[in-house]
Protein backbone atom coordinates (compact mmCIF):
# COMPACT_ATOMS: atom_id res chain seq x y z
CA UNK A 1 0.00 0.00 0.00
CA UNK A 2 1.27 3.46 -0.94
CA UNK A 3 -1.35 5.87 0.36
CA UNK A 4 -0.56 9.49 1.16
CA UNK A 5 -3.99 10.53 2.48
CA UNK A 6 -3.64 12.63 5.62
CA UNK A 7 -6.39 13.53 8.05
CA UNK A 8 -6.85 17.27 8.60
CA UNK A 9 -6.75 18.71 12.09
CA UNK A 10 -10.00 18.13 13.98
CA UNK A 11 -11.23 15.65 11.40
CA UNK A 12 -14.52 13.78 11.53
CA UNK A 13 -14.27 10.44 9.72
CA UNK A 14 -17.36 9.20 7.86
CA UNK A 15 -16.96 5.82 6.22
CA UNK A 16 -19.03 3.76 3.82
CA UNK A 17 -18.96 0.06 4.71
CA UNK A 18 -19.34 -2.40 1.80
CA UNK A 19 -16.50 -1.87 -0.65
CA UNK A 20 -14.82 0.63 1.67
CA UNK A 21 -14.35 -1.08 5.04
CA UNK A 22 -15.35 -4.58 3.93
CA UNK A 23 -14.58 -6.54 0.77
CA UNK A 24 -17.58 -7.05 -1.48
CA UNK A 25 -19.03 -10.55 -1.08
CA UNK A 26 -21.30 -12.66 -3.35
CA UNK A 27 -24.28 -11.69 -1.17
CA UNK A 28 -24.64 -9.10 1.63
CA UNK A 29 -24.83 -11.89 4.22
CA UNK A 30 -21.46 -13.31 3.14
CA UNK A 31 -19.27 -10.35 4.08
CA UNK A 32 -16.39 -11.00 6.47
CA UNK A 33 -15.25 -8.52 9.11
CA UNK A 34 -11.48 -8.84 9.65
CA UNK A 35 -10.80 -9.15 13.36
CA UNK A 36 -8.44 -6.18 13.36
CA UNK A 37 -10.95 -3.74 11.81
CA UNK A 38 -13.18 -3.03 14.85
CA UNK A 39 -10.05 -2.65 16.99
CA UNK A 40 -8.62 -0.05 14.60
CA UNK A 41 -11.94 1.82 14.50
CA UNK A 42 -12.15 1.91 18.30
CA UNK A 43 -8.65 3.38 18.53
CA UNK A 44 -9.46 5.96 15.88
CA UNK A 45 -12.64 6.89 17.73
CA UNK A 46 -10.53 7.77 20.73
CA UNK A 47 -8.15 9.84 18.60
CA UNK A 48 -11.06 11.71 16.99
CA UNK A 49 -12.95 12.28 20.25
CA UNK A 50 -15.68 9.91 18.99
CA UNK A 51 -16.18 11.70 15.63
CA UNK A 52 -16.26 8.48 13.61
CA UNK A 53 -19.34 7.21 11.78
CA UNK A 54 -20.31 4.52 9.31
CA UNK A 55 -22.71 5.68 6.58
CA UNK A 56 -24.21 2.68 4.80
CA UNK A 57 -27.02 1.59 2.55
CA UNK A 58 -27.57 -1.30 4.96
CA UNK A 59 -30.00 -0.98 7.86
CA UNK A 60 -28.44 0.31 11.07
CA UNK A 61 -29.10 -3.04 12.74
CA UNK A 62 -26.99 -4.89 10.16
CA UNK A 63 -24.10 -2.46 10.54
CA UNK A 64 -24.27 -2.88 14.32
CA UNK A 65 -24.33 -6.68 14.03
CA UNK A 66 -21.12 -6.51 11.97
CA UNK A 67 -19.20 -3.72 13.73
CA UNK A 68 -20.88 -3.25 17.11
CA UNK A 69 -20.06 0.05 18.77
CA UNK A 70 -16.74 0.45 16.97
CA UNK A 71 -18.27 3.42 15.11
CA UNK A 72 -19.74 6.06 17.41
CA UNK A 73 -22.59 6.84 15.00
CA UNK A 74 -24.26 4.78 12.29
CA UNK A 75 -26.37 6.10 9.43
CA UNK A 76 -28.29 3.32 7.69
CA UNK A 77 -30.42 2.98 4.57
CA UNK A 78 -28.69 6.02 3.03
CA UNK A 79 -29.65 8.16 6.01
CA UNK A 80 -33.24 7.00 6.40
CA UNK A 81 -32.27 5.97 9.94
CA UNK A 82 -29.45 7.29 12.13
CA UNK A 83 -28.15 6.06 15.47
CA UNK A 84 -26.32 9.18 16.62
CA UNK A 85 -24.54 7.56 19.56
CA UNK A 86 -24.05 4.11 21.11
CA UNK A 87 -27.21 3.02 22.89
CA UNK A 88 -29.26 5.91 21.52
CA UNK A 89 -32.63 5.26 19.89
CA UNK A 90 -32.80 5.44 16.12
CA UNK A 91 -33.78 8.71 14.50
CA UNK A 92 -35.94 7.86 11.50
CA UNK A 93 -36.89 10.23 8.71
CA UNK A 94 -40.53 10.49 7.76
CA UNK A 95 -40.49 8.77 4.39
CA UNK A 96 -43.13 7.29 2.08
CA UNK A 97 -43.82 3.57 2.31
CA UNK A 98 -42.97 1.42 -0.67
CA UNK A 99 -46.28 0.49 -2.35
CA UNK A 100 -47.19 -3.15 -1.73
CA UNK A 101 -47.87 -3.85 -5.44
CA UNK A 102 -44.31 -2.77 -6.25
CA UNK A 103 -42.93 -5.26 -3.73
CA UNK A 104 -45.03 -8.06 -5.21
CA UNK A 105 -43.92 -7.18 -8.74
CA UNK A 106 -40.26 -7.05 -7.70
CA UNK A 107 -40.60 -10.44 -6.01
CA UNK A 108 -41.99 -11.89 -9.23
CA UNK A 109 -39.10 -10.39 -11.20
CA UNK A 110 -36.52 -11.83 -8.79
CA UNK A 111 -38.13 -15.26 -8.83
CA UNK A 112 -37.47 -15.47 -12.55
CA UNK A 113 -33.71 -15.68 -11.92
CA UNK A 114 -31.96 -18.37 -9.93
CA UNK A 115 -29.11 -16.08 -8.86
CA UNK A 116 -31.02 -12.86 -8.10
CA UNK A 117 -31.58 -11.93 -4.45
CA UNK A 118 -34.31 -9.52 -3.34
CA UNK A 119 -33.45 -7.59 -0.18
CA UNK A 120 -36.24 -5.73 1.62
CA UNK A 121 -35.61 -2.49 3.52
CA UNK A 122 -37.88 -0.36 5.66
CA UNK A 123 -38.54 2.06 2.81
CA UNK A 124 -37.21 0.28 -0.25
CA UNK A 125 -35.78 -2.85 -1.79
CA UNK A 126 -32.70 -4.09 -3.63
CA UNK A 127 -32.26 -6.63 -6.40
CA UNK A 128 -28.76 -8.13 -6.13
CA UNK A 129 -27.43 -9.81 -9.27
CA UNK A 130 -23.77 -10.55 -8.45
CA UNK A 131 -24.49 -14.26 -8.85
CA UNK A 132 -26.23 -13.64 -12.19
CA UNK A 133 -24.47 -10.61 -13.72
CA UNK A 134 -26.05 -10.98 -17.15
CA UNK A 135 -29.41 -10.11 -15.57
CA UNK A 136 -28.38 -6.58 -14.62
CA UNK A 137 -29.81 -4.68 -17.56
CA UNK A 138 -33.11 -6.56 -17.56
CA UNK A 139 -33.53 -6.02 -13.81
CA UNK A 140 -32.99 -2.28 -14.18
CA UNK A 141 -35.61 -2.08 -16.90
CA UNK A 142 -38.03 -4.13 -14.82
CA UNK A 143 -37.65 -1.82 -11.82
CA UNK A 144 -37.97 1.28 -13.98
CA UNK A 145 -41.20 -0.11 -15.40
CA UNK A 146 -42.47 -0.59 -11.84
CA UNK A 147 -41.31 2.73 -10.37
CA UNK A 148 -41.07 4.94 -13.44
CA UNK A 149 -38.07 7.12 -14.23
CA UNK A 150 -39.62 10.34 -12.90
CA UNK A 151 -41.40 9.21 -9.73
CA UNK A 152 -41.49 12.12 -7.24
CA UNK A 153 -40.93 9.92 -4.18
CA UNK A 154 -38.71 7.01 -5.27
CA UNK A 155 -35.73 6.47 -7.52
CA UNK A 156 -34.03 3.41 -9.03
CA UNK A 157 -30.34 3.69 -8.13
CA UNK A 158 -27.27 1.72 -9.16
CA UNK A 159 -25.30 -0.07 -6.44
CA UNK A 160 -22.68 -2.85 -6.29
CA UNK A 161 -24.00 -5.40 -8.80
CA UNK A 162 -27.48 -4.39 -7.68
CA UNK A 163 -30.35 -2.04 -8.38
CA UNK A 164 -31.99 -0.33 -5.43
CA UNK A 165 -35.37 1.35 -5.11
CA UNK A 166 -35.07 4.01 -2.42
CA UNK A 167 -36.82 7.22 -1.35
CA UNK A 168 -35.47 10.33 -3.06
CA UNK A 169 -35.45 12.09 0.31
CA UNK A 170 -32.86 9.70 1.77
CA UNK A 171 -29.27 9.92 0.55
CA UNK A 172 -25.81 9.84 2.06
CA UNK A 173 -25.36 13.58 1.62
CA UNK A 174 -28.30 14.25 3.91
CA UNK A 175 -26.90 11.65 6.31
CA UNK A 176 -23.55 13.45 6.44
CA UNK A 177 -25.27 16.80 7.01
CA UNK A 178 -27.35 15.35 9.86
CA UNK A 179 -24.30 13.79 11.53
CA UNK A 180 -22.18 16.92 11.18
CA UNK A 181 -24.89 19.03 12.82
CA UNK A 182 -24.50 17.25 16.16
CA UNK A 183 -21.75 16.56 18.66
CA UNK A 184 -19.19 15.07 18.49
CA UNK A 185 -19.03 15.86 14.74
CA UNK A 186 -20.14 19.50 14.80
CA UNK A 187 -17.31 21.98 14.25
CA UNK A 188 -15.00 19.36 12.77
CA UNK A 189 -13.72 18.83 9.22
CA UNK A 190 -15.66 16.01 7.52
CA UNK A 191 -13.68 13.34 5.67
CA UNK A 192 -16.00 11.05 3.74
CA UNK A 193 -14.67 7.86 2.12
CA UNK A 194 -16.77 5.69 -0.19
CA UNK A 195 -16.49 3.61 -3.30
CA UNK A 196 -19.82 3.67 -5.12
CA UNK A 197 -22.30 5.92 -6.90
CA UNK A 198 -24.34 5.91 -3.70
CA UNK A 199 -21.43 7.65 -1.92
CA UNK A 200 -21.17 10.63 -4.24
CA UNK A 201 -23.71 12.67 -2.27
CA UNK A 202 -21.72 12.05 0.92
CA UNK A 203 -18.50 13.16 -0.77
CA UNK A 204 -20.19 16.27 -2.14
CA UNK A 205 -21.59 17.40 1.21
CA UNK A 206 -18.26 16.77 2.95
CA UNK A 207 -16.56 19.04 0.40
CA UNK A 208 -19.30 21.67 0.70
CA UNK A 209 -18.61 21.78 4.44
CA UNK A 210 -14.93 22.44 3.85
CA UNK A 211 -13.86 18.83 4.15
CA UNK A 212 -12.71 16.01 1.89
CA UNK A 213 -14.57 13.44 -0.19
CA UNK A 214 -12.50 10.46 -1.31
CA UNK A 215 -13.31 7.62 -3.68
CA UNK A 216 -11.68 4.37 -2.60
CA UNK A 217 -10.55 3.38 -6.09
CA UNK A 218 -8.79 6.70 -6.68
CA UNK A 219 -7.31 7.50 -3.26
CA UNK A 220 -6.55 4.01 -1.97
CA UNK A 221 -7.15 1.12 -4.36
CA UNK A 222 -9.54 -1.21 -2.60
CA UNK A 223 -11.08 -1.96 0.79
CA UNK A 224 -7.97 -3.82 1.98
CA UNK A 225 -5.95 -0.64 1.35
CA UNK A 226 -8.48 1.42 3.31
CA UNK A 227 -8.23 -1.00 6.23
CA UNK A 228 -4.42 -0.85 6.12
CA UNK A 229 -4.58 2.96 6.14
CA UNK A 230 -6.96 2.95 9.10
CA UNK A 231 -4.73 0.50 10.96
CA UNK A 232 -1.71 2.73 10.35
CA UNK A 233 -3.62 5.77 11.65
CA UNK A 234 -4.76 3.82 14.69
CA UNK A 235 -1.24 2.65 15.42
CA UNK A 236 -0.09 6.28 15.65
CA UNK A 237 -3.03 7.53 17.65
Amino acid sequence: MNVSVRLPERAALLLDMDGTLLDIAPTPADVVVPVELPLALVRLRARLDDALAVVSGRPVEQVYDLLGDAPYAIAGEHGAAIRHAPGEALERKSLPALPAPWIAQAERVASGYQGVLLERKAHGLVLHFRLEPQAGSALRQALLSIVGDANPDFVVMAAHMAWEVKPRAADKGRAVAALMARAPFAGRVPVYIGDDVTDEDGMRVAREQGGIGLRVQEAFGDAADVRAWLAALAAHS
